[in-house]
Parts: structure tokens; sequence; C-alpha cells
């Protein structure tokens, strides 16, 4: 039997009404993509491929024939995240909108980070170079990441232990966060396709601390990259958009003038707005992702919390001095097309003004013939229906004529032509009152 206390603290089932279709997938979004754990010393390597023509069957199917996978169910690749855990090493794929990520965190080899060449380095990773070179997509990011245990009080001698790594380049350097760990990097692609980055933190730092630094080092550099693709769009761009602007410019000034027609401009006005139209059907999407990489961008550098290391520029410095122009170009442009579609906008509609005043014009004018129409109709009128008074006269004067030679000839002592002359006048005055009153009744019955 239940006390109250139970009563109270149990819940009942079913206690919420229904859950709305999307509600566990929002839920969980939260928990997509989980940091890895990392062990030092550590190699995290990084694939980032497009997939805009790759399907996640033929992902699926790359994944299978990782060692141990080929019973890999297709069900596991329905989300966005997976990752596969083997004895030494864990593998992860990631699905996003553009681009797929496959990372491999695996121990790192004997002597890498004292200087390995890259064949040797690549004959160690606990993938085949075949499986990676087969990866389905496009590659736009690869990152080897080197993990090491390794005090970091000082600056100079962790540059220092990284210089074999980065085969003696000049390289970036910041301490991280509460100056826990340290990142440097050369941003230089290896003939291979990868490049470099170097971890040094001492011992020890847990694991899940080392995930969330790799995560975030490695999504920055993807996301660099993500956000660089609107630039050579930019680019392309920039002489169609000088070209339509100076076409508006002299669309512009012929409308001002009297040497085009309407018809004329409008044509060269359209073709002009669907080649701008396009262009922005074709592009906004690029430059409005390429906004939104950047802010990925500058969330991971300021969730890194870099302190830069006297005598070396933090990757946060590069950044800003290297990546900012580019997405400065990209914001213009888009902002320059946008503006634009605006000026095409409003002189379509000041030229459809002027079509409009136009037309006004000429309907007053074909009113002011319709008026000066029905005043010569109306002039008309009046003369037809004297000429019409007169006739009838005409025809009932003579009637009257006959009538009166009739009676002579019947010996009635009349004259006929007296009587006919006598009654003209009251004859025309019948006929035109009777005419008016026609055209009375005609009037008040007639629709308004």
């Amino acid at each position: 039997m239940l006390t109250a206390t139970q009563a109270v603290t149990t819940p009942p089932l079913n206690a919420l009404p229904a859950d709305d279709a999307e509600r566990a997938v929002l839920h969980n979004e939260v928990h997509a993509r989980p940091s890895p754990r990392i062990r030092l010393p550590a190699l995290v390597v990084q694939v980032a491929v497009l997939n805009a023509d790759v399907s996640r069957e033929t992902e699926w199917a790359h994944l299978r024939q990782l060692t141990g996978q080929a019973d890999l169910p297709f069900e596991a690749l329905q989300g966005s995240f997976l990752r596969l855990r083997f004895a030494d090493h864990t593998f992860k794929w990631e699905r996003h909108t553009e681009f797929t990520r496959y990372s491999l965190v695996q121990t790192l080899p004997e002597g890498a980070a004292d200087g390995m060449d890259e064949a040797t380095l690549l004959s160690h990773l606990a993938v085949s170079s075949e499986w990676l070179r087969t990866i389905p997509g496009r590659t736009m990011s690869a990152v080897m990441l080197a993990m090491v245990n390794h005090p970091i009080e000082d600056g100079q001698a962790i540059k220092e232990r990284a210089r074999a790594w980065f085969e003696g380049r000049p390289v970036l350097a910041s301490m991280l966060g509460t100056r826990h760990s340290c990142a440097l990097t050369d941003f230089a692609l290896r003939p291979s396709g990868f490049e470099r980055m170097f971890v040094v933190a001492p011992e020890g730092t847990s694991e899940t601390r080392a995930g969330r630094i790799s995560q975030r080092l490695l999504e920055m550099e993807t996301y660099r990259i993500m956000a660089l693709r609107g630039l050579p769009v930019a680019k392309a761009l920039g002489p169609m958009l000088t070209d339509a602007e100076a076409q508006l410019a002299n669309i512009t000034a012929r409308m001002e003038g009297t040497d085009s027609t309407d018809q004329e401009l409008l044509e060269t006005l359209i073709q002009l707005a669907a080649r701008v139209e396009r262009a922005t059907a074709q592009h906004m999407y690029r430059f409005s992702a390429t906004q939104a990489y950047n802010d990925l961008v500058q969330q991971r550098l300021r969730e890194l919390r870099e302190q830069a290391i006297p005598g070396t520029q933090t990757m946060g410095e590069f950044m800003q001095r290297r990546l900012s122009p580019a997405i400065a170009t990209v914001a213009a442009t888009a902002q320059r097309l946008t503006s634009l579609s605006q000026r095409i906008e409003r002189t379509s509609a000041l030229l459809r003004t002027r079509v409009d005043i136009v037309t006004e014009a000429q309907n007053q004018q074909l009113l002011a013939q319709l008026t000066r129409g029905q005043d010569l109709q109306l002039k008309l009128q009046s003369t037809v229906e004297g000429l019409s008074i007169a006739a009838i006269s005409y025809y009932v004067v003579s009637l009257i004529l006959y009538i009166g030679k009739a009676a002579k000839a019947g010996g009635i002592p009349v004259n006929p032509e007296l009587m006919a002359g006598g009654l003209i006048p009251l004859v025309l005055l019948g006929i035109w009152w009777g005419t008016r009153r026609l055209q009375r009744n005609l009037h008040q019955g007639a629709p308004h």
C-alpha cells in the first residue's frame, strides 16, 4: 500500500499531453555532438568533405569498410552523429548541412612529435591511407592534431618542443583559458593535403578538457574554410555588378531624355532585373552561410580564451588580419547585390510612373476627342430633329390639304389651300411639342 509521501512523489505515467512530433529530436540536439575524451599523448586526424552530391547510403557503405564494421546498420546513420569505438582508437562521423566530418582519435605514434615524415606518419594511422583517400566527397579541410604532455610555463620552450612537428616553419601560438594548455599551428598545407596543429598540456590534464580543446580547434579550422567559400563567389560577381550598375545608370540617364521609347527602356530594365535576380538566387545563400560560419569561427576563438605568448602572434590575431578582409568583401558584395536589386526596383517604379503619366495624357486626349464628338453628335441630333419636325409637318399639312380637297369635291364649301396654310403653325407647334415630350420621357426612363 502506498503512503501519502509515495503517492505525491511518484509521478504517474502519461502525466503530460502527447509529445510534439519533433520534441525528442529537438531535446536531444544538445547531446548531438559531444566532445571526445582524449588521453594524452594523442593524435587526432580530421577530414571534412563537401557532401552536396553524396548520400548517406554512400557514406554508410564507406564506413562499413572499416575494420569490424561490415555489419554496421544503416539506422546508425539516421541522425547526424556516430562514434565507433575500437580497442586502440575511436572514430567519429558527423554529417552537417554542407559537409561531413570524419575524425580519428588514437595514441600518438612513437617519435611522431619529434619529427616523422608524412608517409611514415600516415602508415601509423589506425585507418588506411587508401580508406582516407576514397572518402566520398571533396576535401575542404584536413588536419592532424598532435597533443602531448609537457610543462607550459616557458613559452619559448613550448615552441621549441613543437618545432619538429612543424618542420621548422614559423608558428602561431597561444596560451588557452587560464593558461591550462598551449595551442600552436602554422596554417600550412603539406603535400599530403593535411595541415598540422599542436597542443601542449601539463601532466594531469583531464581527458574531457583535452577533448574540448581539440574539438574547438578543429571546428574553428573547418568553419574558417567554409566561411571563405563565399570569397571566390564575391570576386567573380564583382565585374558583373560593376557592369550592371553602369547599365542601370545608363537607363536612368536615358529616362531623363526623349531619345528612347518607354518600351525600349522597359525591355532593357527587365533584362537587367532578371540578370541581378538570377545572381541573387544563385549566391545569396552562400553569402549568408559565410556570415554564419564566420560567427562560429569567432565563437570558437572566444571559447579558446587565447592569451599571447611574447613574440608570437595568436590565432585570433591572425584570423582578424587575414579572415576579416575576406568576410568584409563577401558582406560588401552581398550588400551591393541587395542594393542593386532595390535600385532596379525603384527605377522600375519610376519608369512605370512615367508610362502611367503618358497613358493618362493619352486618355485625356481620347476623352477630349470623345467629348468633341458628343458635342457634334448633339448638334447633328438637333439639326436632324429640326429637319424631322419640318418633314413631319410637311406630310401632315399635305394630308390636311388632301382632306380639304376631298371635302370640297364632296360639296362642302371649303378652300383647301387656305385651310392647309392656316393650320401650318398649329401643326408645327404640335409636332415640336410632341417631339420634346417624347425626348423627355426617354431621358426619364433611361438608366443612370
